[in-house]
């Protein structure tokens, strides 16, 4: 073999390069190593308290349970808002694997409208805690339940929840009063705190349940729990127990309440009784009026329609929004602005004709008594309810001490405490005829507002406030519905809250006026005569309001009119009349020249301050609480 051929083999070089390659896979070991442990201990060390909660996330959920309302009670102990026990159909969506087939399989079993389904979706899309159920459907039925049990094994994500539910005991004599609950909408959200609410069924929507929504929600509860890959919760570790909202007790007599209700019979008006001595609302009715409990559960589109499109409104506040001429009922107070501003006397007389001319040969201003009244004075004036009387003082002063001295009643302001969307009716001056019609303030618009027409409107709770401060000889407190928070008097603004009082030039005044008031009662030609014979005092004021105006030659006839065209029956009083323990306000929407009002009162009168109302309301006496 030759040498050419011969492959000699260098062994040093081999043992070199696999040496090299030792050390160097050793290296990359190292580093890898120490890569991995560097890695290690950042996970383990640096970011073990991030890590630590991801891991809790997957095993323990935090899930807001929401606390009992507060009830509503009268001044009596009578619950008048209350909190029952149902049973609801829940949907956690985390443990659903398919909404779709979920909601195919529920609807073949139990009936779910379209609209609760949207409900669902709607609250699905809103923000909230993960693992937290939303309400499918409320109140099951025995059946129900008992259907949807019997699947709750094959149905994830799918419970039957214990939960409670706002019910008003007394439905529509109370809705206006007390206000409802409803469903929490998106737009209720944006107002409220919403960690706070996660998982609230309802929410104050009006009264009452509205205003002191704070009050009564109270704070909610939460619950840590164990759940397993699942979702199911497997055991509870901590608990935070919901706190219950507070109760409220309200000056509202419940019977007074449904009384005045009922003698509303088929009119529409209102009724509003205050207690001169506190301002505590006793009685706040409008009529008609709706079943609150309808709109707990969220009313349908079709009921909903019913209640919106009917011509006698019921979903209208008629006590606190409702705008009405105050007709012959603001003649105590024109009279007391004569007087204040020495525009009249107590002994001046006036030749009352049977219409009253600003200009000779001018328009004709009738009084209701085509014949007139011939000689009469101020105290006369408003024992007869002389119209003329009230033209020529209105003429003679003008707008700005009218409004002026009005506006210390309370009349162009919302003066309600506590219940929101009050009106302030409206008390014209010639700055807001300008802005409102860029006209003038004509002689005419002044005599038109001294019998309370015209541009003047007022509201219910506006007149009966006005009536006790009367009754309290120019103190007054502001009305409010709620007398104490649980067992703690209600505090309100120190500005409101306080006893205020209407100082006149001559105190003297007052008294002088509850007399004139006392014998619209008890004199042979009161226009509230019929009231006469009762063991107490009452003093009072009579009023019949346009709903259109009549031309100068045309004459009122009821018989030829619409309904809805007769005038309105107002009646505002208060009884004692030398200690007054009540003062109501009503008003029968064209009720014409009826003594409805009149009469209403007196029996108010008689069931309140005597505590003997018929027998058909002794379910309404409640615990009888002590005050």
């Amino acid at each position: 073999m030759s040498r050419r051929h011969q492959n000699f083999r260098n062994y040093r070089q081999e043992q070199r390069l696999t040496q090299n390659r030792v050390i160097a896979s050793a290296i990359f070991v190292l580093i890898m190593m120490a890569v991995l442990l560097a890695r290690l201990f950042y996970l383990q060390v640096v970011q073990h308290e991030i890590y630590q909660t991801k891991a809790d996330d997957n095993r323990v959920m935090l899930i807001t349970e929401p606390p009992p309302r507060g009830l509503i009670y009268d001044r009596n102990g009578l619950v008048l808002a209350d909190n029952r026990p149902i049973h609801s159909l829940t949907v956690i969506p985390e443990r659903v694997e398919d909404i779709k087939t979920l909601r195919e399989t529920l609807s073949a079993t139990i009936d779910i409208t379209d609209s609760e389904w949207d409900d669902f979706n709607n609250r699905l899309s809103e923000y909230r805690r993960p693992y937290q159920s939303i309400t499918l459907k409320s109140q099951l039925t025995d059946e129900e339940w008992a259907k949807i049990s019997v699947d709750l094994y094959r149905l994830h994500g799918v419970q039957v929840e214990a939960q409670l539910t706002r019910y008003y005991p007394f439905g529509e004599a109370f809705a206006h009063a007390v206000g409802y609950v409803g469903r929490i909408t998106a737009n209720d959200l944006q107002k409220v705190d919403r960690l706070v609410y996660q998982g609230a069924l309802f929410i104050g929507k009006t009264g009452i349940e509205d205003f002191y929504e704070d009050t009564l929600f109270g704070q909610p509860g939460l619950s840590k729990v164990e759940v397993n890959a699942r979702g199911r919760i497997m055991s509870e570790l901590e608990r935070q127990n919901p706190t219950p909202g507070k109760d409220l007790h309200l000056h509202l007599d419940a019977r007074l309440q449904q009384y005045a209700h009922d003698l509303l019979g088929d009119y529409k008006g209102a009724v509003v009784a205050i207690d001169p001595k506190t301002g505590g609302v006793l009685a706040l009715v409008s009529k008609p009026s709706f079943d609150p409990n309808m709109f707990v559960q969220g009313i349908s589109y079709g009921n909903y329609s019913v209640l919106r499109e009917s011509n006698s409104l019921p979903l209208f506040n008629r006590a606190v929004r409702g705008g009405y001429p105050p007709a012959s009922t603001i003649k105590p107070f024109m009279a007391l602005a004569g007087l204040e501003y020495g525009f009249s006397s107590w002994t001046e007389r006036y030749f009352a004709s049977g219409f009253y001319q600003i200009n000779p040969g001018g328009r004709r201003y009738r009084d209701w008594k085509r014949t007139g009244h011939g000689w009469v004075d101020l105290e006369r004036s408003v024992i007869e309810s002389v119209d003329t009387y009230y033209y020529q003082l209105a003429h003679k002063m003008g707008i700005t001490p009218i409004h002026n001295f009005l506006s210390r009643f309370g009349f162009g302001e919302s003066r309600l405490l506590d219940m929101y969307g009050s009106s302030s009716g409206l008390l014209p001056s010639s700055e807001w005829k300008r802005a409102k019609y860029n006209e003038s303030w004509y002689p005419g618009d002044s005599v038109n507002v001294g019998i309370g027409q015209g541009f003047m409107v007022a509201t219910p709770i506006q007149m009966a406030s006005a009536t006790a401060i009367i009754a309290n000889r120019g103190e007054y407190h502001y009305p409010r519905l709620v007398d104490k928070v649980g067992d703690e008097p209600i505090e309100f603004d120190d500005k409101v809250g306080q006893l205020h009082k209407i100082t006149l030039k001559n105190q003297g005044h007052w008294e002088r006026m509850v007399v004139a008031m006392r014998k619209v009662i008890t004199d042979d030609k009161g226009t509230a005569r019929r009231l006469q014979g009762t063991e107490y005092s009452i003093a009072g004021k009579t009023g019949t309001g346009q709903v259109f105006s009549l031309r100068e030659d045309e004459e009122y006839d009821a018989e030829a009119l619409e309904k809805r065209l007769h005038d309105h029956a107002l009646f505002m009083g208060f009884a004692p009349a030398e200690a007054p323990k009540i003062a109501v306000f009503s008003i029968f929407e064209n009720g014409g020249s009826s003594g409805k009002p009149a009469d209403l009162a007196k029996l108010l009168f008689d069931a309140y301050l005597y505590d003997d109302f018929p027998t058909r309301y002794d379910y309404l006496k409640g615990s009888n609480h002590e005050r």
